[in-house]
């Protein structure tokens, strides 16, 4: 029990320290934008849409998401092959990481994006460890209602919901092949990074009550305030 402890800290501060790597500022700075300074100040994919357009979004949703995935393959490496029962415990203690790194990096007084990018690099990587079927769900419950809705918010908490329920339900039907005391941790962690998405957007949601949240299109050109 011991080492898995050592283990999980391990896989946190792998986590951590990819998450710190800010895409939306990098990207921002080498085009001459301070990200932090324009349209909502927010860190992350959906600010840098808004602001420097379709093709500097994406270059920031595909960074989130690579780090997140290159800190789960550097755990795997470290200890998923040598103990496959827990691989998704090990993923799991590394997004949650690459999370907290993303949302409150140290090098830059801890304010950071929102986390969501993050996590889809969390689900595509389960998708390839254990069926694509967590990338379908990803998507769909992305994208649908983004193209009902056109509110980014709405989609990550509806997105981030559903990840929850589906790698429950794929949990206790055995497909991890983890022991359940793993597999709970694995639910506990995802439930509070869930609860810690549904806060990182608690301004939005408080616009969302009052009818005044944004739209955001991804090709047609988007209000800054």
């Amino acid at each position: 029990m011991g080492h898995l402890l050592l283990e999980r800290i391990i896989c946190v501060v792998i986590g951590y320290i990819f998450g710190t790597f800010q895409t939306a500022v990098l990207y921002g700075k080498l085009k001459g934008v301070d990200i932090r300074k324009v349209g909502s100040g927010n860190a992350g994919t959906t600010n840098t849409l808004r602001v420097m357009g379709p093709k500097a979004g994406a270059v920031v949703l595909l960074g989130d998401m690579l780090k997140c995935m290159a800190a789960i393959l550097i755990t795997y490496l470290l200890f998923g092959r040598a103990n496959p029962a827990y691989i998704v415990l090990y993923m799991t203690y590394t997004a949650a990481g690459a999370v907290l790194g993303h949302d409150f990096p140290v090098m830059l007084k801890f304010k950071g994006g929102k986390g969501i990018a993050c996590t889809a690099g969390y689900t595509i990587y389960l998708g390839i460890q254990f069926t694509p079927w967590f990338i379908v769900m990803g998507l769909v419950s992305f994208f649908l209602p983004l193209n009902l809705f056109h509110i980014v918010s709405i989609c990550s908490l509806f997105y981030y919901t559903a990840l929850l329920v589906m790698t429950i339900i794929y949990g206790q039907m055995g497909l991890f092949f983890a022991p359940q005391g793993a597999l709970i941790e694995v639910y506990i962690i995802l439930a509070l990074l869930a609860i810690l998405a549904f806060y990182q957007h608690r301004g939005n949601i408080k616009k969302l009550l009052a009818g005044q949240e944004r739209k955001t299109y991804i090709f047609k050109k988007n209000k800054v305030d």
